[in-house]
């Protein structure tokens, strides 16, 4: 059964139309934190931004982000995670806007900031209406559906920030994108007035909450995890399209799709193949979305030691391909196995920790990966994160859920 238990008398909404509308915002959430990243070359020159500089346009992001995701997820579970959606919405709309017009690279960073704060609002609560919504049949699909909107957002970030950037200026992208924001949290507000929410259940007090989820072996487990695959995560989305650029003499807007494209469309794949599969196998197994996170990591991590040590495009593609397969498989069971070791009223709280642990070291990486490039190249950075990922399959393979989990 799904967890639609609240007793607000509005209309609740059907699981597959709340999964349908919140695609777009999720499409959004990356488009806007993205479309920076396909825009480097272009920040470099128009502000002076130098590499280190760029490698901190993702750091004070994915810091801000992660530092605040624990309290937005617990704000969610306590107060309403539709109400933290459309507040989060708004606020990163009007950031984005607000970064089309920055004169410096201090107030680039500061943009980047408050994008981070805004933006924490969203997932952490999202995922948790997503698997709150549906039943235990369908959560692993319906999240990698949802999670095919953050894909959608990665690749539009790159081709069409890319294209926008060569063609009409970085400002401009920024500006569009902040407008098209605001419209639709104007329409979503609308909607959402006329609905109800499933109940979490009983929240604790933020002390208590934390501290059940901290005393959780299976949850540090999962958050370390979960933590070790955001440093390749972020590594990639920072610094693959600049790779490409610089070792395959690629223009702008064909990095931006390189880096983008073949390896979401292959995210695609993993997440229905991935959540039709898990959802399955978990009805025979309790272990069946845990050891299909297992497989895909392992079938990414050798894909992006590859992607670090070929000079060969095509088999770069290959490489994309095979590590964007696995990720999917990984990213549609993450909030699915969340939900088989935390209580109902603390999922978006406990997803909020996991994504700060996420954020900060992929902002290290980030940042690192910054040095690094003026150092010895990026390629040592991707081949050190496929390692992480291994250590990622080591724990998840221990999980064990009990009978009654």
């Amino acid at each position: 059964m799904s967890e639609f238990t609240g007793i607000n008398p509005r209309r609740s909404l059907h699981p597959w139309l709340l999964v349908g509308l919140l695609w777009v915002v999720a499409a959004l959430n990356y488009l806007d934190r993205q479309v920076a990243f396909s825009m480097f070359p272009l920040l470099q020159r128009d502000l002076g931004a130098t590499s280190t500089q760029l490698g901190l346009v993702g750091t004070v992001f994915l810091w801000t982000y992660g530092l605040l995701s624990p309290a937005a997820g617990y704000l969610a579970d306590r107060f309403g995670r539709i109400r933290i959606i459309l507040f989060g919405l708004i606020v990163w709309s009007a950031v984005t806007w607000l970064t089309g017009h920055v004169r410096t690279v201090e107030e680039l960073l500061w943009t980047r900031a408050l994008m981070g704060v805004s933006e924490a609002c969203y997932l952490p609560a999202a995922l948790a209406l997503v698997v709150a919504a549906h039943p235990d049949k369908t959560r692993s699909l319906a999240a990698g559906i949802h999670q095919s909107g953050l894909y959608s957002g990665v690749i539009l970030g790159g081709v069409w920030g890319g294209w926008m950037g060569e063609t009409h200026g970085w400002r401009m992208a920024f500006t569009v994108l902040g407008a098209v924001g605001i419209v639709y949290f104007i329409i979503l507000f609308a909607f959402f007035r006329r609905h109800a929410e499933p109940s979490p259940g009983a929240v604790p007090h933020p002390l208590h909450g934390f501290g059940e989820l901290l005393r959780n072996p299976a949850f540090l487990r999962l958050g370390a995890a979960f933590g070790l695959v955001g440093v390749a995560n972020w590594l990639v989305y920072t610094w693959l399209p600049a790779f490409l650029v610089e070792n395959y003499s690629l223009g702008l807007a064909a990095a931006g799709f390189s880096a983008t494209f073949y390896l979401q469309v292959a995210s695609y794949a993993g997440i229905l193949v991935g959540g039709f599969a898990s959802d399955r196998w978990q009805q025979s197994s309790s272990r069946g979305r845990i050891l299909t996170q297992v497989i895909g990591l392992g079938v990414a991590a050798p894909f992006l030691f590859l992607m670090g040590t070929t000079k060969s495009f095509p088999i770069l593609v290959l490489g994309l391909i095979l590590f964007g397969l696995g990720r999917g498989l990984y990213d549609c069971n993450t909030m699915p196995v969340l939900s088989q070791f935390v209580s109902p009223g603390l999922r978006s709280t406990g997803y909020g920790l996991m994504n700060c642990l996420s954020c900060l070291l992929g902002g290290v990486m980030a940042g690192l990966a910054g040095y690094l490039k003026s150092q010895v190249g990026l390629a040592a950075a991707f081949q050190c994160s496929a390692a992480v990922l291994l250590l990622a399959v080591i724990l998840l393979s221990a999980l064990k859920p009990r009978p009654a989990q």
